[in-house]
């Protein structure tokens, strides 16, 4: 078997996030698997390299995984020739100039959401990316999670006949900070910082919704700051500047209508953190992480509105459970690998920065719903 090495910049993955997901279950992972199989003999192996700018958190990662190349020379690393890839995990702020950085570099670029801080720095990039000819990726995890990839399994084998409506509920308590730490970090509810859950969200339900049911054609969308106070990592409180709930209802080409609420302030009283249905005239179905169940017309009961008596009928009962008929790997670690893929034999990839744009633009129009009270229409976009 020959192995073939490819060099990744990787900056950002001291955090929660890129250090998790990216490095340790997607790049690491394929690292202890023996590298990924490209077929004839020949195996590609990942070579990380860490960027970031502190860097006794770098020296403790690199340490903690093995790793010996680390730096918090962004510059030095992309003037590296033997340096293939950039991958960004950053805070939003900071990630448009980092990319366009690499791009002119001549490095393949992949990276989290949003792209940029608003459609027109996400369009630049895409462009840029397509100008220089380099291979360019952005992050969209949830279509690779099973629950989503048993819905999609769905919508193409025609289960649900025409699809009428999609409802999602997404989130949980995120506590203040003051009595117990908060599982996210502050700069999340601070707008200035490139905070806020429409910021984060919307770009996710853009491509789900796009890439199962049919493009976003308009936005309605109500926003909130539901706990205004908060303490951050030193035990310090700050104002609350960003959105912490949003109410969105999305009109999709084609006639069907999605209704998504997204909330940091709610506690869950569902099956997973996450809970899309999706009713169609034919059947229905509740996915969320892992799991997927349908309810088809032929076996839809009839309930009767009576208030007057107890329920007697067991709703959930009624529903089948969608088997797995897949052995599902980690979807950030399936993604990264379709991306390397693309990188070194050039198969066809899609999730690009044009996409991304696309998320950009529709968390840009939510939060302009939002301000004006109106429902708008998302144009199309293009290079």
């Amino acid at each position: 078997m020959t192995r073939r090495t490819v060099r990744i910049a990787m900056n950002g993955v001291t955090g929660r996030m890129g250090h998790r997901q990216h490095l340790v279950r997607s790049i690491l992972a394929l690292r202890d698997q023996g590298g990924l199989d490209l077929g004839n003999g020949e195996t590609l192996w990942p070579e990380p390299v860490l960027v970031g700018r502190r860097e006794p958190a770098l020296r403790a990662l690199a340490e903690r995984h093995g790793l010996t190349e680390w730096s918090t020379d962004l510059d030095a690393v992309l003037a590296d020739d033997t340096v293939d890839v950039y991958f960004d995990a950053q805070v939003t702020s900071a990630r448009a100039e980092a990319i366009t950085r690499a791009v002119h570099a001549g490095k393949h670029v992949y990276t989290e959401k949003p792209t940029a801080a608003d459609l027109a720095g996400a369009l630049q990039l895409a462009r840029l990316a397509t100008a220089k000819g380099v291979k360019h990726g952005v992050v969209q995890d949830k279509l690779f999670l099973p629950g989503l990839l048993k819905l999609k399994r769905l919508v193409d084998g025609g289960f649900f006949g025409e699809i009428l409506s999609v409802r999602g509920e997404f989130g949980y308590w995120v506590f203040e900070g003051d009595w117990q730490d908060a599982q996210r970090p502050s700069w999340n509810y601070r707008a200035q910082d490139g905070g806020g859950i429409v910021v984060d969200m919307f770009p996710h339900w853009e491509y789900v919704l796009h890439e199962l049911f049919g493009r976003v054609t308009s936005v309605t969308a109500h926003v909130a700051t539901h706990v205004p106070r908060r303490w951050d990592e030193q035990g310090k409180p700050y104002e609350a500047t960003a959105d912490d709930a949003a109410y969105g209802i999305f009109e999709l080409e084609g006639g069907a209508v999605a209704q998504i609420n997204s909330s940091w302030a709610v506690r869950v009283h569902r099956d997973e953190l996450v809970e899309f249905q999706v009713d169609g005239t034919h059947g229905s179905a509740v996915a969320g992480l892992r799991d997927c169940r349908v309810q088809h017309r032929s076996a839809t009961p009839k309930p009767v509105w009576d208030p007057d008596v107890p329920a007697t009928e067991p709703f959930r009962d009624q529903w089948q459970e969608v088997p797995d008929n897949a052995v599902f790997d980690n979807g950030f670690k399936a993604q990264w690998e379709l991306f390397l893929r693309h990188v070194v034999l050039d198969e066809p990839y899609h999730w690009d920065l044009l996409a991304g744009a696309r998320g950009v633009q529709l968390a840009e129009l939510g939060l302009r719903s939002a301000a004006e009270g109106r429902r708008l229409d998302v144009p199309e976009v293009g290079l």
